[in-house]
Parts: structure tokens; C-alpha cells; sequence
């Protein structure tokens, strides 16, 4: 038997599974919010208002790139500069991509990894409605990153490492991938309290950004172990607003928060 993640309770490939599988119906079924809860999509505007996007962010950017899953806006804290190559980690339709692509103007780049093939094809989909043509999108895992070493400047990612079974594997990657100087920018959820162990070892849970999840300190230690420096973590009380509303049973907001999340890649 395949060891068990130590956030969720699961073993790797379950959760991989889970993860894949909750996405892969989310980009067929265009649904949105990491709940499929009637409260999340019926206030679409006001989240993204919570989740940090301006009303120009979000109508700059063709329907359909948007599906809602986020936890923040990592484009709002990475500081992108023009002729940046930026990375975005579990990229979904492509929502941040696309507002990051404005930032990063035509003489930068991005690029999205996702590991779900739906996914993959609804952001490909998008580039052409976005003319979006410094844009492309990569299928695979997070963990195992289909990127050269020391290419990439800006990491980002909006509410997808909590999904991982491995984070000191998603950290060591992007460390690799990072030029020296190179930073991190990410949105996620972290633990605030022990998750009730119906929660914990719920795929669905897992899958919906919250039995995943890691306390500050861990993900400090992991991100410190990767070689990350100037690592720092913030957590967004005000996010439980909207987390309350992603399970139907649970007060997930008892148990996570959402955090901002950076971090530098040293020059040696």
C-alpha cells in the first residue's frame, strides 16, 4: 500500500485522481467556485472582488478563461515587469495567464502547466479569444515540471499546491526552473486548525482545496529546504468570507485560510 500524503490522509495516487478527476468535470461542465455550492455562483462578481481582482481584470479578459477556482490573485503581488517569462502552476483555463501576459507586454511570456488534458485543451482553446499570443500551455504535473532549468523569472499559482501530495517536490521544481533571482508569487490555503478526520480523508475534500492543505510553518520548512530565501507567508483573515461558502456541510473557514505566498530564488 502507497504511503499516505501526510495533509490529506490519502494516499498519492487517490488524491491525484481526485484532483484529475473534479477538474477534468470542471472544465467540461464549465462550472466554477472550489465549491459547486449554489451561494459561490450565484456571487461570481463579488468573489472575484474578494479574491483581489479589479472589475478591469476581470472583464478584460474573454469569457471562459474564468472558471472561479482561485483563492486570491497571485498576478496582484508578483510585481511582473515587462519582458518577464512568468510560470503559473496548476494553470486551469488560463485566467491568471492572461492577465499576466498583459503585464509581462509582448516581449515577455507565459506559460501554464496543468496536469488535466480538459484543462489543457479549454486554455488552448482561449488563447486564440484572448489573442493571447504570448501565451502557451503545457500538460503536466506540478510535481514534474515540462521546463527547462533557470528559464522562468516569476512563479506563480492560485490555489494548486494545497491539491499536491508532494509540496517539497513542487517547491524543488519550481526552485529549478527559477533563474537565480528568480521569485515566487502564489495564492493558496493554509491550515489554521486540525481538519476533523471525516474532512481529512474525503477525496472530494482533498479535491476542493481544503483537506490538502499545510500549516504556515510547514510550508516554510519546505520552502526553506527547496533553497527559497526572504520566504514570506501572510494570511488573509478576511478570506474567510467567501471559504465559508465552499462546502455545503462543513465550515471549512474553521479549519483554512487563504495566504499570499513568496519567496526568492537566491543569486549565488
Amino acid at each position: 500500500m502507497s504511503e499516505q500524503n501526510r495533509s490529506s490522509g490519502l494516499a498519492p495516487d487517490e488524491q491525484r485522481r481526485a484532483v484529475r478527476r473534479r477538474y477534468a468535470q470542471i472544465a467540461s461542465e464549465e462550472s466554477s467556485c472550489c465549491s459547486a455550492s449554489d451561494s459561490c455562483r450565484d456571487g461570481q462578481s463579488g468573489l472575484n472582488s474578494q479574491l483581489g481582482y479589479s472589475e478591469s481584470e476581470t472583464t478584460t479578459v474573454a469569457e471562459g478563461a474564468n472558471l472561479g477556482l482561485g483563492c486570491g490573485n497571485p498576478t496582484a503581488i508578483a510585481s511582473l515587469q515587462s519582458g518577464e517569462t512568468v510560470l503559473d502552476l496548476g494553470s486551469g483555463a488560463g485566467f491568471d495567464c492572461f492577465l499576466a501576459a498583459r503585464k509581462v507586454e509582448d516581449t515577455g511570456r507565459v506559460i501554464g502547466v496543468d496536469m488535466t488534458p480538459e484543462m489543457i485543451e479549454k486554455a488552448r482553446d482561449n488563447i486564440e479569444k484572448n489573442n493571447a499570443t504570448n501565451v502557451e500551455f503545457r500538460l503536466g504535473e506540478i510535481e514534474h515540471l515540462p521546463i527547462a532549468d533557470e528559464v522562468v523569472d516569476v512563479v506563480i499559482s492560485n490555489c494548486v499546491v494545497n491539491l499536491s501530495p508532494d509540496k517539497q517536490q513542487v517547491f524543488d521544481e519550481a526552485y529549478r526552473v527559477l533563474q537565480p533571482g528568480g521569485r515566487l508569487a502564489i495564492s493558496d490555503v493554509v491550515l489554521t486548525a486540525e481538519l476533523p478526520d471525516d474532512v481529512r480523508g474525503d477525496p472530494e475534500s482533498v479535491a476542493s482545496c481544503v483537506a490538502g492543505a499545510s500549516p504556515v510553518s510547514e510550508l516554510e520548512q519546505i520552502l526553506s529546504a527547496a533553497g527559497f530565501e526572504q520566504i514570506q507567508i501572510e494570511s488573509k483573515e478576511e478570506s474567510k468570507e467567501f471559504i465559508s461558502e465552499w462546502d455545503d456541510d462543513h465550515d471549512v473557514s474553521d479549519y483554512v485560510v487563504s495566504a499570499t505566498v513568496e519567496a526568492i530564488k537566491p543569486v549565488h
